[in-house]
């Protein structure tokens, strides 16, 4: 065996991954399918940087379709990769400015509320209308 190729279990320990993820990740089309050797499946060092890829986008918030059209830009070249890494930025910012917005009126929501002295909920402003607005 190469001494370069990885066993599951060794690309697992080096990534931080349960083998049953990176089996996923091969089952949908995340991490091209492995050498097999033995029987065994054997990765070569581009897997680790994949999943490394892999792990950080999901950090980021990327859902899986997402991280899989950027690893398919990657055989277009770097500049490909790139591309579609800032198109991807570029429609999730907005979201993501949003979801923050929102978190930041129900932080103040709720401290308002770990404060209330209202008698009841009948009688409590945070139950206004305008009190926590709705999400269009």
């Amino acid at each position: 065996m190469p001494d370069d190729l990885l066993t599951i279990g060794e690309l697992a320990h080096r990534t931080g991954r349960r083998a049953s993820s990176i089996r996923y990740y091969e089952e949908i089309g995340l991490l091209p399918e492995p050498v097999r050797m033995g029987g065994q499946r054997r990765y070569d060092s581009g897997a680790v940087r994949t999943l490394t890829v892999i792990d950080t986008a999901q950090r980021a918030g990327l859902a899986l379709d997402e991280i899989r059209s950027l690893l398919d830009a990657v055989p277009g070249g770097d500049a490909a990769a790139v591309e579609q890494l800032r198109r991807i930025a570029e429609r999730k910012l907005p979201q993501l400015i949003a979801m923050i917005e929102r978190a930041a009126l129900v932080r103040q929501w709720l401290e308002s509320a770990a404060r209330c002295e209202c008698p009841s909920l009948d009688d409590c402003v945070l139950f206004g209308d305008a009190a926590l607005p709705a999400v269009r």
